[in-house]
């Protein structure tokens, strides 16, 4: 492996994010379009709405509530709809039934890093997957566990550690400092972590972006900026 020539991208995201989802993908597409640059993924914690209770909501009653009308809720879907599509997402928002809360979720993205880089992504892949294309309730714990498994991980392990306190304050934690990076929005995508790119930008743009930081990395820039 040529490290000189590795840069490591931290994507913030949340799994019930729409717009997190079609930047995972267009991040596939981006790191196949950079050459030979070598990029390291690590997913980080977000939750556009950590108020949601950890039962979760009727997503129908949350999305009337957040949004005020079904044609408004429809106007939105169908704008994200041929952009997933576009990517190769089916997205099934009908039928999802459960707003979750993702703190669970992003506890368990968390102990799939430290299981390793692929596990990690494998397993948020498949969450997307599950909420999006499956309508699955991916705040319910068997629905985790089952993820877990078909990532890769030690389920019952995780089946363990999913009702206890096992990095809740963790996650809470990293959540925090983004925001106090000025992450207000998701997905954010940390390159080496100095360079921000914000939103779900075309994999033209992204590549665009990996080239350019991993040059100035193998010029010895990065280590000069402050």
């Amino acid at each position: 492996m040529n490290e000189a020539n590795a840069i490591t991208v931290d994507v913030v995201s949340d799994v019930v994010c729409p717009w997190c989802f079609i930047g995972q993908k267009r991040l596939d597409k981006a790191i196949a379009a950079a050459g030979d640059v070598e990029v390291h993924i690590r997913w980080r914690p977000f939750q556009l709405d950590p108020t949601i209770p950890p039962q979760g909501k009727d997503r129908r009653d949350y999305m009337l509530a957040k949004f005020g009308s079904e044609e408004r809720i429809r106007e939105i879907h169908a704008r994200i709809e041929p952009l997933g599509e576009a990517e190769g997402i089916s997205f099934a928002f009908d039928a999802i039934k459960v707003a979750p809360n993702t703190l669970d979720a992003h506890r368990l993205i968390r102990w799939a890093g430290a299981a390793g880089e692929d596990v990690q992504n494998r397993l948020v892949r498949r969450l997307f997957q599950l909420n999006f294309e499956e309508g699955v309730n991916v705040g319910d714990h068997m629905v985790l566990v089952e993820a877990a498994r078909e990532a890769g991980m030690d389920a019952s392990v995780v089946e363990t550690l999913l009702p206890s306190d096992a990095d809740v304050e963790a996650v809470r934690t990293e959540i925090a400092t983004a925001s106090r990076m000025g992450i207000t929005g998701v997905p954010s995508f940390l390159l080496e972590g100095k360079y921000a790119v914000m939103g779900a930008q075309d994999a033209d743009t992204l590549a665009d972006a990996i080239r350019q930081v991993a040059a100035a990395k193998a010029r010895g820039e990065l280590e000069k900026a402050d």
